[in-house]
């Protein structure tokens, strides 16, 4: 038996002041290092042997991960970080408030940006410094690579195609994943054959190891949190 782990980061700052986050990068907060230490004991508890690590390139995923490896007396030195693992980009909304803009924009709408297959914000302006071309650590990704914006379905089509050339075939040497709420999403589609309209149901916790189980044709035998205090619906899989 073969498994995956995916994590979401720890609570991130702009997590604590309920703000849409995408492509920016923040850093932890206090309680986010505290999940990520937790989820480093909780899998230490698995005595697993894992021997690929990826992040996505954004500090908050990447520093949840240094805290499990570290909790797990795991050296570092092995990790693969790819922005095709970064969080959806929220477009104009980059930056605000979510109450906020359920109050201005309607909680309806608000829910289509936030969960919806295949609608998203309109684009942030490329001035904006919050914008992806305006932040260092995506200097070396091609710009035309670059979104304004991204539903969900935008997430998807850069997260699986990665991860069917670069890490599915890792699979049955034991791979765990640092990423994010949406990239995460992406995966659980994908892995366990969510339709459009169901994927508006899952959510997936900071900080809680969800472990995959895989035979050795890497088909899914089982999924589920760690922490089961702080577990999600996973939606029934195929």
């Amino acid at each position: 038996m073969s498994h995956l782990i995916l994590v979401r980061h720890g609570q991130s700052e702009w997590n604590l002041e309920n703000r849409f986050t995408g492509w920016v990068d923040v850093d932890l907060a206090p309680k986010g290092k505290l999940e990520a230490c937790k989820a480093g004991e909780l899998i230490k508890e698995l005595n697993l042997e894992i021997n690929h690590f990826f992040s996505s390139y954004q500090k908050r995923a990447i520093e949840t991960l240094k805290l499990m490896l570290v909790t797990m007396r795991i050296k570092n030195d092995k990790v693969i970080k790819a922005w095709e693992l970064n969080e959806r980009h929220y477009g104009s909304l980059t930056g605000l408030n979510k109450d906020e803009m359920k109050k201005k924009l309607g909680e309806d709408k608000i829910h289509i940006f936030r969960r919806s297959w295949d609608k998203p914000p309109e684009p942030l302006n490329k001035n904006n410094p919050y914008h992806p071309l305006n932040i260092e650590i995506y200097k070396d990704i091609p710009k035309d690579k670059i979104p304004d914006t991204e539903s969900l379905k935008d997430t998807y089509d850069r997260v699986i195609p990665y991860f069917k050339k670069n890490i599915e075939k890792k699979i049955s040497e034991n791979v765990m994943i640092s990423a994010h709420g949406n990239s995460i999403r992406s995966l659980c589609k994908y892995l366990f054959d969510i339709s459009n309209d169901e994927i508006s149901k899952l959510e997936i916790p900071t900080g809680n190891p969800l472990i995959l189980e895989f035979d050795s044709n890497i088909k899914l035998l089982n999924a589920k949190y760690l922490d089961k205090e702080r577990a999600k619906d996973l939606l029934k899989f195929g």
